[in-house]
């Protein structure tokens, strides 16, 4: 596995300690063990009325359960349509989302 990989006794290796440590490591983090996972907060809002949702989140959806149409982002919603919108690395986030709910019902879901 690596360079001075001298027998020393029976059949390890020099650094073998080492080497099994990290093949240990790679099998946690393959396996979302050992701390590396990270807890979201997610988060449910009704409204019927204009408003924005704070920039930060991780992933937004929202639903017209509402009887006529709503916008979001400036695109027109049309009742039972749902969009969904997620970053792609766990570095990024969503900038703010304007809505606008009046006269229908927005389920908005954000995971932060």
């Amino acid at each position: 596995m690596s360079v001075g990989n001298l027998p020393t006794q029976g059949d390890k290796k020099s650094n073998w300690t080492w080497q099994f440590a990290v093949v240990e490591l790679l099998g946690q983090i393959a396996s979302g063990a050992g701390g590396a996972g990270i807890v979201r907060t997610p988060t449910i809002l009704r409204a019927s009325a204009p408003g924005t949702i704070t920039a930060g989140k991780k992933s937004v959806s929202v639903f017209n359960a509402g009887a006529i149409s709503g916008t979001v982002l400036g695109a027109l919603l049309k009742p039972g349509e749902l969009i969904t919108y997620s970053v792609p690395s766990p570095a990024d986030t969503l900038p703010v989302i304007a809505y606008d709910a009046t006269g229908t019902d927005l389920l908005i879901t954000t995971l932060v």
